[in-house]
């Protein structure tokens, strides 16, 4: 279940200023998909810490997820995991 809900990280320009000045990571997610949904799939899947979701649907129609991270956990560090930075 969980490896639906997250769907890819994304790595545009503004999301990666995002990981490196708010600790935030950003997905494409599935639009059935809650915040609590979002919160534990990243959880589980990268083995991170997260502190809030902000979700929203863009005009083309996907759903993207910003993730704030934990203190704990560097958004910057997961992002190199996932290669996108």
């Amino acid at each position: 279940m969980r490896r639906e809900v997250v769907i890819n990280p994304i790595a545009t320009e503004k999301a990666i200023k995002v990981i490196e000045s708010e600790n935030k990571i950003v997905f494409t997610v599935d639009r059935r998909a809650t915040k609590a949904d979002v919160k534990r799939a990243v959880e589980s899947l990268y083995n991170v810490k997260v502190e809030s979701v902000n979700t929203l649907i863009s005009p083309d129609g996907t759903k993207k997820a910003f993730v704030k991270l934990s203190e704990g956990s560097s958004a910057a560090e997961l992002s190199m995991r996932l290669k996108i930075l």
